[in-house]
């Protein structure tokens, strides 16, 4: 009996092994891929009850962000940590997507929310495999340093509310990734690591269609229920996000996202420019 969407979500939350977790991912998103192209057979959405929290691997111990060892960019080690920090990042946003797709099956959405985020899951797959390939050249591995434990809060501050998800994932912490990526690019430029620059930029690009997604569904709600979009993205992101956004912002990216400056900005630490008044 062929599984249904959900159990596949399902699956990949309960694999705990990074590696492990994301060729699983990878294989049902090709499954699901297929069946929609109509070259396999047909996969329902069906439902399942995901975890509360996705399986993780022995190792990196999880410390709160502020335990995190801090280390300079510019040195070898600091650029293994970033590169260590950015796998941590694209295996969380691995189980986020997955997690979208399994929690919220009871909410009526058209197949191309689901088409988007498999897709999206896929694409954050082949990142960690990037990530972990670039630390191994390096002579370490995912799990080789500590982690934050925060990652996972957004998921769980929005296990209940499609729209709360929608927009604190993709449209606030995947678009901060808009952001840094550019500089992190930077550092690997100067130390001539060209493995690292080419895995980032594929990042740097497929993820301004993550967060175009979230813009698509998030305002596909807001018209299905008569909401103003950025009134309800200010209301939610101030209800469920920890903070104030952070500035400077890639305002070129996030526009080609789908998120204009009144959007972001309002929420900022400093003083908005008019334009996004």
């Amino acid at each position: 009996m062929t599984k249904t969407l959900a159990q596949m979500a399902t699956e990949v939350l309960t694999t705990a092994d990074g590696r492990a977790k994301t060729a699983l991912s990878r294989h049902y998103a090709a499954l699901w891929k297929a069946s929609r192209a109509g070259t396999a057979p047909e996969i329902a959405i069906g439902s399942a009850i995901p975890p509360s929290h996705p399986a993780r691997p022995a190792e990196p111990p999880l410390l709160n962000p502020r335990d995190v060892p801090k280390r300079k960019p510019g040195s070898p080690q600091g650029r293994i940590a970033l590169l260590h920090a950015v796998a941590h990042i694209e295996l969380n946003a691995v189980d986020l997507h997955w997690d979208i797709i399994a929690r919220f099956t009871h909410v009526p959405m058209p197949l191309g929310f689901y088409d988007d985020w498999v897709k999206s899951a896929d694409e954050e797959s082949n990142h960690f495999n990037l990530m972990c390939d670039c630390l191994e050249a390096l002579g370490s591995h995912y799990g080789a340093l500590p982690a934050h434990a925060s990652m996972w809060r957004a998921a769980a501050d929005t296990a209940e509310d499609l729209m709360g998800r929608l927009a604190v994932v993709p449209m606030v912490l995947e678009a901060r990734g808009l952001d840094v990526t550019p500089s992190m690019i930077e550092i690997f430029r100067k130390a001539n690591l060209t493995q690292a620059i080419d895995a980032l930029e594929v990042i740097y690009a497929e993820e301004v269609g993550h967060v175009a997604y979230g813009s698509k569904w998030f305002n596909f709600l807001c018209g299905r229920d008569n909401l103003d979009p950025k009134a309800e993205f200010h209301r939610l992101v101030q209800h469920y996000f920890h903070g104030a956004l952070k500035p400077p912002f890639n305002e070129e990216k996030r526009a080609d996202a789908g998120l204009p400056p009144d959007f972001y900005w309002p929420l900022a630490d400093g003083e908005p420019p008019s334009y996004a008044r």
